[in-house]
């Protein structure tokens, strides 16, 4: 698990990458590596904050494909912060000067992330994009799933209720989430009861 300080460290080591917005984005919702470039300019609402995971990428012979969700519960609307909203109009503005410069060569797949010619981004990409800007950062051992189970813990250490998280992931069930990140609440739970302890003057 990395600390809020380490994902930001990488965050910044990412700046010029070009899948930078990606990394961003599951870092602060917490998507799959797969889910992120298989998010739907048609499944983000940026004036109410929101967005839909309907599809995933994958590797197909060698190239990304785009599929549905592994589960049901994979299906799933998150929220986004006003951060990660303006990330996404960054995003936006970004991809239609590409569109420009692609003219012919551009291929409409409605993609949120894309190639320069608007074709799916392999995972693949997005993860070393990471790993390059771990290593920058001087951080070692990083995943997107890394990314992913940081922002899990973050949500769960300040007080989000583990159904929400289950809900946030799109686990299959709550236990999932309780064996993966049931441990990371303890300091949550001191708290908790170090503060009902102050309250009732113990």
């Amino acid at each position: 698990m990395m600390s809020a300080g380490e994902v930001a460290k990488i965050l910044n080591a990412a700046t010029g990458e070009r899948y930078r917005n990606v990394v961003a984005l599951i870092a602060t919702t917490g998507l799959r590596r797969g889910e992120a470039p298989g998010l739907y300019w048609d499944q983000v609402d940026l004036s109410d904050g929101a967005l839909k995971v309907i599809a995933t990428a994958n590797i197909v012979d060698g190239c990304p494909e785009i599929s549905d969700p592994k589960s049901k519960r994979s299906r799933r609307e998150i929220p986004l912060s006003p951060a990660a909203a303006t990330l996404l109009k960054t995003q936006r503005a970004a991809q239609a000067e590409e569109r420009l410069r692609a003219g012919q060569l551009w291929t409409d797949s409605g993609l949120v992330f894309t190639d320069e010619f608007g074709a799916p981004v392999n995972p693949r990409a997005i993860l070393r994009a990471v790993q390059r800007s771990a290593t920058r950062a001087g951080i070692e051992d990083v995943t997107v799933h890394t990314l992913r189970h940081s922002a899990a813990v973050a949500w769960l250490e300040a007080g989000v209720h583990i159904k929400a998280v289950a809900d946030l992931l799109g686990h299959s069930s709550i236990a999932i989430t309780g064996d993966i990140y049931g441990h990371a609440s303890d300091a949550a739970t001191r708290s908790a009861v170090d503060g009902l302890s102050a309250t009732l003057g113990l």
